[in-house]
């Protein structure tokens, strides 16, 4: 099969590592040195796209969680300082493709309806409990709720369920200085 083109932002050292090492995984120590005070919300979802990703796409042993890319350069992230975008080519069946609304709707965590009928019902559930998504799933208080909201995450790896747009982004488990094709500075 044919290799495609696509595009990661990254901090510098991780080309510097690419140099060195010729492969790069992403690390906790490196999230939680980005994150900072918010390391904990987002590694309770990254662990939970990790364990289902996994079933989908072998990760290799070393790999703790994902490196994320874009498939399009209009979509890349912007350059901030100490980044750069690398072009990257590579075999299509290493790229994981990540719906954009539906894994923004898991890392507010909220619950990703069936349909608009499934939507409705949830609702309705929320509303007899006085409570919303992020509250049922913060607090221990509805873990009906909370085990109904973390089930309809497995919704991200069905197609056939769009939130608003079909939009991707993708994650690999591991970058490849061979598969560098530019970089942007």
């Amino acid at each position: 099969m044919a290799k495609i083109v696509v595009w990661t932002k990254q901090h510098v050292n991780v080309l510097n590592e690419l140099q060195i090492k010729e492969r790069y995984i992403a690390k906790k120590e490196y999230i939680v040195k980005e994150l900072q005070e918010h390391t904990d919300l987002v590694l309770e979802v990254y662990d939970w796209y990790v364990r289902r990703a996994s079933d989908f796409y072998s990760k290799p042993v070393d790999v703790e969680y994902p490196i994320w890319v874009s498939l399009s350069q209009e979509a890349t992230m912007l350059q901030s300082k100490d980044t750069v975008i690398m072009e990257i080519e590579l075999e299509p069946e290493l790229i994981m493709p990540v719906n954009i609304d539906k894994w923004g709707m898991i890392l507010n965590y909220s619950y990703i309806p069936y349909n608009n009928e499934d939507a409705k019902r949830h609702k309705q559930l929320l509303n007899e409990y006085g409570t919303t998504d992020t509250q049922a799933y913060m607090s221990q208080f509805y873990p009906i709720i909370k085990r109904e909201i973390i089930t309809s995450w497995e919704r991200l790896f069905d197609d056939s369920i769009i939130i608003n747009n079909e939009e991707k982004y993708g994650t690999i488990w591991e970058l490849k200085r061979e598969w560098i094709v530019n970089v942007i500075r």
